[in-house]
């Protein structure tokens, strides 16, 4: 059961109308790692865990609370365009090519949403339930997530560089600080689970399985050899299985693959060589 409070959890006005601003803003709401997938993202994987009640209960906290910043974002931007310039508006709405480029707004905005913001990036691109990861293995999940708090932390700290609107900064500010407690405590829950489970994910698949003669090492396959003086080069593996390698010139195990011709009834491209079939 979900349950609405009217009250925004942090204030949401802006000093001034900006209705490239709320084209901007679009971003944080609809894009790639924008509120929608970070909300969407911690409920499937809530939703989707089994028998660990304290992971499933923190990730229905924080994706609950998403929800809560898709709405702040979008009152943000519905109040960036209220009051808007209205020759922008009327431009957009007579020609939505010329109107995005002359007056800066996205046309749909006034054409489609009504002066509201739309589940969409920054650019009109739709939200997609693809962006969102959301595997049933938590480690793997707490690390996209952690990804996905970096690249949203980000690209806030960008719009923050680009307004100078105290009331759109000081939301910023919140999200900004949001996302930091957020990479924070998925590093936390990464540790957390790590110390169970080891490093690597899946950690139930045995690695006697697996071609260990080929897992601990680096190949040269790009020109230059700066890669070699890394950590992930030299010493220890971090999985305390082996020790990395570095492979300068890197030998082919197999022979050059010779594919058989496709049949007949595929109609693909002949094989130009082959004498028989003309």
């Amino acid at each position: 059961m979900f349950y609405h409070v009217k009250e925004l959890q942090f204030e949401a006005k802006p000093d001034r109308p900006d209705p490239l601003f709320a084209k901007k803003m679009q971003e944080l709401i609809g894009g790639q790692f924008g509120e929608m997938s970070v909300a969407m993202q911690y409920l499937f994987q809530g939703w989707s865990t089994r028998g660990n009640e304290k992971y499933r209960d923190l990730l229905l906290d924080i994706g609950t609370e998403e929800i809560g910043h898709i709405e702040m974002l979008a009152t943000m931007v519905a109040r960036l365009l209220d009051n808007a310039p209205v020759d922008q508006q009327e431009e957009a709405a007579k020609d939505p090519v010329i109107g995005a480029v002359l007056g800066g707004m996205n046309p749909q905005h006034a054409i489609v949403s009504g002066l509201g913001a739309r589940p969409t990036d920054s650019v009109g691109n739709p939200w997609m339930g693809s962006y969102i990861a959301s595997s049933g293995n938590l480690l793997a999940d707490f690390r996209a997530n952690l990804n996905a708090e970096s690249q949203g932390r980000l690209q806030a700290v960008r719009l923050y560089e680009m307004s100078d609107d105290r009331g759109v900064k000081d939301l910023l500010s919140v999200l900004i600080a949001r996302d930091s407690y957020h990479q924070n405590q998925w590093a936390a829950a990464i540790v957390e689970l790590e110390e169970k489970e080891g490093l690597l994910v899946p950690s139930t698949f045995p690695r006697e399985q697996e071609r260990l003669d080929v897992a601990f090492t680096l190949y040269n396959f790009s020109q230059g050899e700066e890669s070699s003086t890394g950590r992930w080069a030299n010493g220890e593996s971090l999985d305390g299985h082996s020790s990395f390698k570095y492979e300068t010139s890197p030998k082919p195990e197999a022979p050059k693959p010779e594919l058989q011709p496709a049949p007949p009834k595929t109609h693909n491209t002949l094989p130009m060589d082959n004498k028989t079939l003309f």
